[in-house]
């Protein structure tokens, strides 16, 4: 039976509500708080990263302009110079995107076609500052950490600042990247002419890459200029096939250390340079 002003339970109700009526909108009120906060924060996020990644794509593309041009050594006067607003143009591209989204993979990854363009140009110290900003980006993964780190070391190598690169490549790293870091160690300490821990260093790196059936030739040319003759290698053919980096969108996940030593082909990563090791 429906209650009416005049029912006997009437007070009782009005007196609940009194009582706990504010608590009730106030519960009511925190839940909805909280879920437009929610849908905010997604459509937020969603907004950003949606940016985010259109600048990259927009970077990419340039870059891929850039490159292919680059390439081309019979360039008249004016595509040098178009060629050179481009790459301009480029580092102005990632510049605004590590500005407004400095802590983003998309970041991270511009930060490195930048140093990469820097290390072809030559301009190690350019190169060294945006590993530097790229290092600094914290994306929660050890690999792509590993991967700057190994950039970052190559780079202070290739400017001159052996110390500094020795600091860097010592740092702990994921087992996957320790032939890599070995390899890189072996580099330096030809740098600073110590032989015998270079000899260490490149036999390290060796073996570890005898573990999983993976030879690299530079690596080999490396020892044998120090008086080594490395034991071959049996490759598996899975083990060589190229590695390939997708375009779009930008997902690293499972970084190989293959794709970091000084032969892999790795996408828009600046690779050090062959002088730096002589």
């Amino acid at each position: 039976m429906a209650l009416t002003p005049n029912s006997p339970n009437t007070d009782n109700s009005m007196q609940a509500l009194k009582q706990y009526g504010s608590y009730i909108i106030t519960v009511i009120l925190l839940a909805l708080a909280g879920y437009f906060g929610w849908t905010y924060w997604q459509d937020n996020h969603a907004r950003v990263d949606t940016v985010a990644a259109d600048q990259y794509a927009d970077i990419q593309r340039l870059n891929e302009e850039v490159s292919l041009t680059g390439q081309n050594p019979d360039l008249e006067a004016p595509a040098q110079t178009a060629l050179a607003e481009s790459r301009v143009k480029l580092n102005k591209n990632i510049d605004a995107l590590v500005s407004s989204h400095g802590n983003s993979v998309y970041a991270w990854q511009a930060l490195m076609i930048k140093a990469r363009g820097q290390v072809d140009s030559d301009d190690f110290k350019g190169a060294t500052d945006s590993l530097k900003k790229a290092l600094a980006i914290d994306l929660g993964d050890a690999g792509l950490s590993a991967v700057t780190r190994l950039r970052y070391a190559g780079t202070l190598l290739a400017s001159g600042n052996v110390d500094a690169a020795l600091a860097e490549a010592n740092n702990d790293m994921p087992s996957s990247f320790e032939a890599s870091q070995q390899e890189l160690l072996g580099d330096i300490y030809v740098a600073k002419n110590n032989k015998d821990a270079a000899i260490k260093s490149y036999n390290n790196a060796w073996e570890l890459l005898r573990a999983r059936n993976e030879t690299r030739a530079v690596l080999a040319l490396k020892m044998e200029s120090l008086g080594i003759v490395p034991e071959p290698i049996s490759e598996q053919a899975s083990l060589i096939q190229a590695s390939t980096v997708p375009e779009q969108p930008l997902v690293i996940e499972n970084i190989e250390e293959s794709e970091v030593s000084s032969t892999a082909n790795v996408s828009n990563a600046p690779s050090i340079p062959a002088k730096a090791v002589q």
